[in-house]
């Protein structure tokens, strides 16, 4: 490594799963950039300390992962508008001095790109959307699709306070929905987007009918692991245009990659099969 390398990192509490060090070192290699991306494993009661120290390391920026994205927040000394909304961070970059923080959020934006991607049709105004979760992932979404001119987003939760706290802080056409109407809910909808980790591997199964979603929706689910849910098989099989969640991961990471490298990467197959082959 050469004084002129750009050095980068995701931070997290765990962060040996995170597979952010493998998208980030394709796009390196493949644009031939002298740079590093690293994995940080920083302590919660850590984290201002450690910010303090990778700045003063010479670091261009970081990502941040759970449990970090929320208390990384009130560390910054500037945040976009996207980070502010939300309430959680999860690219941080230094100025050239390394005495100030600037915090972004690129989960809504990799959010929508992945949909627009998958060439299935997706336009944010064609009708409602359903959104089961309520979540850091689940506000991220429902404020993309708000801000991308979404009439109507149905907020779906299984502790129904939590939806409404969201549902008050964004603002917006969001209506709040019982977790027992959650079938019903998708009667008209144009989009259902699964943003729990129901159907995840290792975690409880989505028992949710399709019957009353129409056929020309489009059902995206968040998590990548695996890759293709039960959620998702059953959409592909009544004909529903079906997004797995690993483009998301993709797509977020283009912006954080840009603002540490000074490059716009693309998201490609051989990107995909990258990734893929790193997952546990």
């Amino acid at each position: 490594m050469s004084t002129t390398t750009t050095k980068a990192g995701v931070i997290g509490w765990p962060v040996s799963h995170s597979l952010s060090p493998r998208l980030h070192g394709f796009w390196l290699d493949r644009y031939g950039i002298d740079g590093t991306y690293e994995a940080i494993a920083v302590d919660p009661a850590a984290l201002g300390d450690e910010l303090g120290r990778l700045a003063g390391l010479g670091y261009a920026g970081l990502n941040v992962t759970v449990p970090h994205k929320q208390a990384a927040l009130k560390r910054m000394t500037t945040l976009s508008d996207t980070a502010r909304r939300i309430g959680a961070v999860n690219t941080i970059t230094f100025d050239k001095d390394k005495s100030a923080l600037h915090g972004d959020n690129t989960d809504g934006y990799g959010f929508l790109e992945n949909l627009l991607a998958a060439g299935c049709g997706f336009d944010a105004t064609r009708g409602p959307a359903v959104v089961l979760g309520a979540g850091g992932a689940a506000r991220a979404v429902v404020a993309a699709l708000c801000d991308a001119g979404a009439a109507e987003v149905r907020l779906v939760n299984r502790t129904r306070g939590t939806a409404e706290k969201l549902a008050a802080d964004l603002g917006g056409p969001i209506s709040v929905i019982d977790w027992n109407d959650r079938s019903p809910a998708l009667a008209d909808a144009a989009l259902l987007v699964n943003a729990t980790t129901l159907g995840m591997t290792g975690k409880p199964p989505l028992d949710i009918s399709l019957d009353a979603l129409p056929t020309d929706a489009t059902v995206n689910d968040i998590v990548y692991a695996p890759l293709e849910t039960p959620l998702l098989v059953a959409a592909q099989r009544r004909g529903n245009g079906a997004v797995d969640g690993l483009g998301m991961l993709l797509h977020q990471a283009r912006p954080a990659f840009k603002a540490f490298f000074g490059r716009d990467p693309e998201v490609s197959a051989a990107l995909r099969h990258h990734v893929l082959a790193g997952q546990p």
